[in-house]
């Protein structure tokens, strides 16, 4: 596991960044913590090492977000998943060709893959992030350990 504390945003989105030039194609990142403390952020910085040059924003309403860049970066937000669309594909995104980011995962743990990358942030005040990050099977433990 490695562990950053951000002082602002600009921080939490070079440590996207990092993570985004490890990323490959295929690729599943899940993202935990309470509303307002980074999670969009840090994508926008995954996003940005992906190539990606359109604004990336919270998909909160739209469940999903789909930007192209080296690989498509496909965005979700299931906060409100049970309330929007019940049709809602997760498994499409999720064995795409693209990276795969989700926010609020747990609404769907019964089809999360086995394997993935998990960053946990916490807001530690109105600037300041607790981010942990860790892998969940071999490959994504190699990109924790590639880190710097």
């Amino acid at each position: 596991m490695k562990k950053y504390i951000t002082k602002n945003a600009n921080e939490t989105i070079e440590i996207g960044k990092k993570i985004g030039s490890l990323l490959n194609p295929g690729d599943v990142v899940l993202l935990t913590g309470d509303l307002s403390c980074g999670k969009t952020t840090i994508t926008k910085g995954i996003g940005q090492a992906l190539g990606v040059t359109k604004i990336i924003n919270s998909p909160t309403f739209t469940i999903v977000k789909c930007y192209k860049g080296k690989c498509p970066l496909y965005h979700l937000d299931l906060y409100r998943l049970n309330g929007l669309n019940q049709d809602f594909d997760l498994e499409e995104y999720i064995e795409s060709d693209g990276v795969c980011v989700i926010e609020w995962p747990h609404q769907v743990d019964e089809i999360l893959p086995k394997n993935y990358l998990n960053i946990c942030l916490t807001r530690i005040s109105e600037f300041e992030r607790d981010i942990e990050i860790s892998g969940v099977g071999r490959h994504y433990e190699e990109i924790v350990g590639d880190l710097k």
